[in-house]
């Protein structure tokens, strides 16, 4: 396995500190919303660089730039909030705020912006505009939006982003040009009925058997009345309703998530969803109420950015550990709301151990330390790529 040739000298200096930093920002988890403290200690950090700061964007979120205001602006967004997972990896710096982890590497990512931060106020005299969004609340699919309403895009022109990636080695990147991650919508269906005794269902109408039909007629649909070259995935997680086992109840309510890649077939899902179910419904004597909320638009890398990237990447890294994804990913990511007014590619940070990682959201997941320096390296090199190319 290839790592990077040469990190850069003052990189090198600080890389102990940035890791400690890192443990820190592990051990105190913050939830979506709430990165209070972990905003807190970024801005200070920011400001030590000499970065200027602005705090309180769309909630706990920041904005730091560097450079001059009068050339063109490029951007780099990492985020900040841990997950409601309980930690279980015995790591001397494990949460310490229980039933809260960083299970999905944010911690990393916030420390991957610190270090590109700290590694760009050594060569100020290389960069016109920088800007660093450090984002709230990207677990809940909330904070983009909120940064991008307090002006977090204004002016703008490209955008790079990082993820955390198990499933790739420590050593290794992958990027993709195109569809990186899928459209995500929250789901819930209310039916209607009209309940009874358990003994007489045909005094009633059953929601209960109405809801079991409304979760096996959508999985029968989408195979039959969608295009299978344009993969939907509608889950169920929870299902509410009655109170006792004898009584047949009035409502019930199921709640689930709704995954596709095509932009415009995800705009048109909520309405076939609530056609299919009041045709389900509608035999049985019920009825039924969906509300629908848009999680995050799909993630489309450019094509000139990743290219950036890419070529960051193989010089760093060498070729054969920079990989083209061949499949597109069906989990969300809100950097695609940036991405509605300025071009941008992410691309995944391998952090693998040799024996394996556990996976994203799981309380076990313990990414390779080494991939911080990695990360920070090839975003360094590609945003430096993409500021010589405008002079």
């Amino acid at each position: 396995m290839t790592f990077i040739k040469q990190p850069s000298s003052s990189l090198k200096e600080f890389l102990p500190e940035l890791l400690e930093l890192r443990r820190h920002l592990h051990a105190h988890p913050e939830l979506s919303g709430q990165e209070y403290q972990t905003a807190a200690l970024v801005a200070g950090e920011l400001k030590k660089y000499g970065w200027q700061v602005k705090e309180g964007v769309g909630g706990t979120g920041l904005i730091a730039e560097l450079g001059s205001s009068d050339k063109p602006l490029v951007g780099l967004r990492v985020d900040m909030d841990a997950l409601p997972v309980e930690e279980r990896t015995n790591l001397d710096y494990a949460s310490l705020n229980q039933g809260v982890m960083h299970a999905c590497g944010h911690d990393f990512h916030t420390c991957i912006g610190l270090g590109v931060a700290r590694v760009l106020a050594s060569h100020q005299d290389l960069l016109s505009g920088i800007r660093i969004l450090f984002q709230p609340a990207e677990e809940i699919a909330q904070g983009a939006n909120l940064m991008r309403l307090d002006g977090a895009t204004k002016d703008l022109k490209a955008l790079f982003g990082v993820h955390v990636f198990p499933e790739l080695q420590v050593g290794q990147i992958g990027i993709r040009v195109g569809s990186l991650t899928a459209a995500a919508g929250e789901l819930e269906i209310e039916i209607i009925g009209n309940g009874g005794h358990g003994a007489r269902p045909h005094q009633a109408v059953d929601s209960i058997l109405i809801a079991a039909r409304i979760v096996t007629g959508i999985q029968e649909a989408i195979c039959r009345r969608l295009d299978a070259l344009q993969p939907v995935v509608i889950s169920f997680g929870k299902i509410q309703g009655g109170n006792a086992f004898n009584v047949i109840p009035d409502r019930v309510k199921l709640l689930g998530t709704v995954r596709c890649l095509d932009a415009s077939l995800h705009q048109e899902l909520p309405s076939w969803i609530e056609s299919l179910c009041k045709g389900i419904a509608s035999p049985f004597g019920g009825d039924v109420r969906v509300n629908y909320r848009c999680i995050a638009p799909p993630v489309y890398n450019d094509s000139y950015l990743t290219d950036l990237v890419e070529k960051a990447g193989i010089d760093l890294l060498g070729k054969e550990n920079v990989l083209n994804l061949d499949k597109p990913s069906l989990g969300a990511e809100d950097f695609a709301v940036f991405l509605q007014d300025v071009p941008g590619t992410m691309f995944r940070l391998g952090v693998s151990k040799p024996d394996g990682c556990a996976p994203l959201h799981n309380g076990e997941f313990s990414p390779d330390e080494r991939s911080l320096e990695i990360g920070i390296e090839v975003l360094t090199k590609s945003l430096l790529a993409w500021i010589n190319n405008q002079q």
